[in-house]
């Protein structure tokens, strides 16, 4: 099992290519960065008990772009993969994201991981005029699309929602990339099933290290016709102890991003180390 970091990167602490430089220093595997354009202020929506709960955290509006950041983060390593966790597909449009995607990875040479989610937030969708409502079949054919414009060279693509006449688009990622849907309702664990590459879910509270939920992921996947082989399991806990770590690994967990928010360069070091210290035993000399 490999173990990585995933940040709120902020304009406070260290950089997204200094921070990126550290991770790999220390053996870590992944660095992926969350999205948010924006927060609304109205805040009708609850922040998430799974993430939390009470208030919304600051940083949550004080983030950088995740492809800017991996793409510093790509530019400051040799071995790190980088990565969106989650991009917020449905409030995006799928050709041009399809491309930063794939020159990301291009660049990077084949280090990039998509991770997608369906989005909490219905107040950024209202702002935006996305509806909130089936956006989980939006990103999926949203998906689809990109796929189509990463792998042929004449892309097209009819949906129902979104679509694509005959077009040429290069460079062609190396890697795929793999794409990772994050989330740990029962609705995005079958999607997860159907067409992702990697379930990537925050874990809850009540099976915290998946020891309930790898089992009834590999369920579906059979259930979809899939080799619960080829689809990965990742996670995305805020913290972690040796002892969960070596819980993930024998429940199948193939990867998993600790947590961690920007704040000063002393305390993100002071983090860095913290996490590598309980994660010795699974990163790379």
């Amino acid at each position: 099992m490999q173990v990585g970091i995933y940040a709120f990167a902020t304009s406070n602490g260290l950089r997204p290519d200094e921070l990126a430089r550290e991770v790999e220093a220390r053996g870590f595997t992944r660095l992926m960065f969350p999205e948010h354009s924006h927060i609304p202020v109205s805040r009708a929506t609850s922040y998430p008990d799974v993430y939390g709960g009470g208030e919304l955290p600051e940083f949550y509006r004080q983030t950088f772009d995740p492809f800017v950041s991996c793409t510093l983060s790509a530019s400051a390593t040799t071995r790190l993969r980088v990565g969106t966790g989650i991009c917020l597909l449905a409030l995006r449009e799928p050709v041009n994201t399809a491309k930063e995607v794939a020159s990301v990875d291009y660049l990077s040479g084949g280090r990039f991981d998509f991770g997608v989610g369906f989005g909490w937030n219905a107040d950024e969708f209202e702002n935006l005029g996305v509806p909130f409502k089936g956006r989980q079949k939006l990103v999926r054919e949203k998906v689809m699309l990109m796929r189509r414009l990463w792998q042929d060279d004449v892309a097209e693509f009819d949906g129902e929602l979104v679509s694509l006449q005959p077009s040429w688009a290069w460079p062609k990622p190396i890697s795929g990339p793999p794409v990772l849907l994050g989330g740990n309702g029962p609705l995005t664990m079958k999607h997860a099933a159907e067409w992702a590459d990697v379930w990537y879910p925050t874990p809850p509270a009540e099976d915290p290290l998946l020891s309930a939920s790898a089992p009834k992921f590999r369920a579906l996947l059979e259930e979809a016709g899939r080799n619960p082989e080829d689809v990965g399991i990742g996670c995305a806990p805020g913290d972690v102890t040796a002892s969960d770590l070596e819980t993930y690994a024998a429940n199948g967990v193939d990867f998993v991003n600790v947590g961690m928010v920007t704040t000063s360069r002393d305390d993100d070091l002071r983090r860095l180390d913290e996490v590598a210290e309980r994660a010795a035993a699974f990163l790379q000399g």
